[in-house]
């Protein structure tokens, strides 16, 4: 399992696509099938979710702009999700043969979850590099952000030697992972009482 998916091939996608800053919104998919096709779907929503994120945040904007944001937000985060599920049922099949051992441990977090926690990851040390970078920031600003980013980088690098443990553990029979399904009630408009209680109305 452990030359499934190598955790450094998936730091250097991330890596490439975040510093490519239409990539996002502009870029064709590179991945058609397969486990990349979800990672690189899950990296480009997250990159999506984060520009909507910061565009939330105005103040100079009507109302219905940040609005508009908000929905976005919510579409996007969806789809992140779906693509975590999607991520964790391409490997998991890779794993159908392996029989965990009686005294294999149930992981809490999956691998999809993984991936998509260090798709965040690298997008906040990206844009903590370019807060390095700006000449029109005090040296204390600059220097903070250099010692958020080491530490952004050591907590990334911790969360890829992590993920391929898991993974070699999930390949001896060691541990083992679910995949519960995201529920997420408020997208739903038949679990979301503002939204079927609107229909009712």
């Amino acid at each position: 399992m452990s030359t499934f998916i190598q955790a450094r091939e998936i730091l250097a996608f991330h890596d490439r696509c975040v510093a490519e800053r239409s990539w996002a919104k502009q870029a064709p998919a590179q991945f058609a099938e397969g486990l990349w096709q979800f990672i690189e779907l899950n990296h480009r929503f997250n990159n999506l979710l984060w520009d909507e994120e910061d565009l939330a945040r105005r103040k100079d904007v009507a109302d219905s702009e940040i609005a508009a944001n908000k929905r976005a937000i919510d579409g996007y985060n969806q789809k992140r999700n779906d693509a975590i599920e999607r991520m964790d049922e391409v490997i998991l099949s890779s794993l159908a043969a392996v029989t965990p051992a009686a005294d294999a441990r149930l992981n809490s977090e999956t691998a999809g979850s993984m991936i998509d926690r260090i798709s965040i990851l690298s997008l906040k040390i990206f844009h903590m590099g370019l807060q390095t970078q700006r000449s029109d920031a005090s040296a204390e600003h600059i220097a903070t952000c250099q010692a958020k980013l080491a530490r952004l980088g050591e907590q990334r690098n911790d969360l890829a030697a992590c993920f391929e443990a898991l993974l070699a553990d999930c390949a001896a029979g060691r541990a083992y992972y679910k995949v519960y399904r995201q529920f997420k009630m408020y997208n739903d408009p038949t679990l979301n009482p503002y939204l079927y209680g609107a229909k009712q109305a």
